[in-house]
């Protein structure tokens, strides 16, 4: 049996669970190629307009794959803790996908909602194994087996590297030091985000990234917020940009938006008004299905060299 799982959205925060959880049940895992203009094309003709691109994306993928397979992946994502709830795109992921999409007939709709207890995540996965025909021990042994992949994977992050995107570790000793915040989906989808965190590195910028830093110090950041916000990634985001308005090593901020992102019209102003406050670099960048890889290399390449610039006089003025 083949289940299909879409490369796009919260594959890439939970991609090492889901992933490891099918295997080990006995399916053949089939993930779908790295986005490219003919997937997000595939999207763009599914998809309704006024969509913001990472759905479209995710339309594209589920177009891709769902002929390969016996079933596709489609999580509908309500919460994963009792703090906050995901974008109602989530929430109402497979009945966009049923009208976009009309001949898909072999979606596996998985409902996450495990806000009250990580018991719920166990109980979840004993329903799908038993949705897949899978005993409690097979079930409970992938369960244990996907846990201890998701732990390793948030240690490499922890240790400096970035797995998504095959990224092991950076050399601290670089001259810059950039946080680049931005929802899993925008940071690690290539295509996507124009290889935006490859291009820095390639700049000689040390990148950090939310998924980085560890959830005891994001917790702490967001008490600052007087509320906490309703989404989950954007409640993640907020709280790692705070950590690096704090930090004397960080040069500067970048902001990794899709166009047309509602949580983020809120997120990216909030953290505007406070990087002035902190008198940190801040540089948002949107990006959607139009957005052109050189004028991206252009601001990109003079946000660093302001960066610099104001390393350089810092610097001196210690010296």
């Amino acid at each position: 049996m083949k289940i299909g799982i879409p490369r796009a959205l919260a594959y890439y925060a939970y991609y090492p669970f889901i992933n490891t959880f099918f295997e080990k049940l006995g399916l053949e895992v089939v993930v779908s190629d790295e986005t490219t203009k003919e997937t997000m094309d595939y999207g763009i003709d599914d998809t309704i307009t006024d969509a913001c691109v990472p759905i479209k994306l995710f339309h594209g993928h589920v177009r891709s794959i769902m002929d390969k397979v016996d079933y596709v992946l489609v999580p509908r994502l309500v919460s994963v803790n009792r703090e906050a709830t995901f974008c109602p795109k989530f929430l109402g992921l497979p009945d966009m996908l049923r009208c976009s999409i009309a001949d898909l007939k072999n979606e596996l709709e998985v409902r996450v909602d495990i806000k009250q207890s990580k018991l719920k995540l166990f109980l979840l996965c004993l329903k799908v194994a038993k949705q897949l025909k899978k005993g409690f021990f097979k079930a409970y042994s992938a369960y244990l087996q996907a846990l201890f992949s998701f732990r390793n994977y948030t240690h490499q992050f922890l240790q400096g590297g970035i797995p998504p995107l095959g990224i092991v570790g950076q050399h601290k000793d670089k001259s810059i030091r950039l946080g680049v915040v931005g929802y899993p989906y925008m940071l690690y989808d290539s295509y996507l985000s124009l290889d935006l965190i490859r291009k820095l590195i390639s700049m000689g910028v040390y990148v950090v990234t939310p998924e980085m830093i560890p959830d005891r110090e994001k917790k702490r950041q967001g008490k600052k917020l007087k509320k906490t916000l309703f989404w989950t990634f954007s409640n993640n985001v907020i709280r790692a940009a705070y950590h690096f308005f704090e930090r004397q090593d960080v040069d500067g901020v970048i902001h990794i938006t899709a166009f047309g992102c509602g949580p983020d019209f809120i997120v990216d102003k909030l953290m505007e008004i406070d990087a002035k406050n902190y008198k940190m670099p801040f540089l948002t960048i949107t990006l959607d299905e139009h957005t052109g890889q050189e004028g991206l290399n252009t601001r990109l390449e003079a946000f660093v060299d302001m960066l610099k610039i104001n390393r350089a006089k810092k610097e001196a003025l210690f010296a």
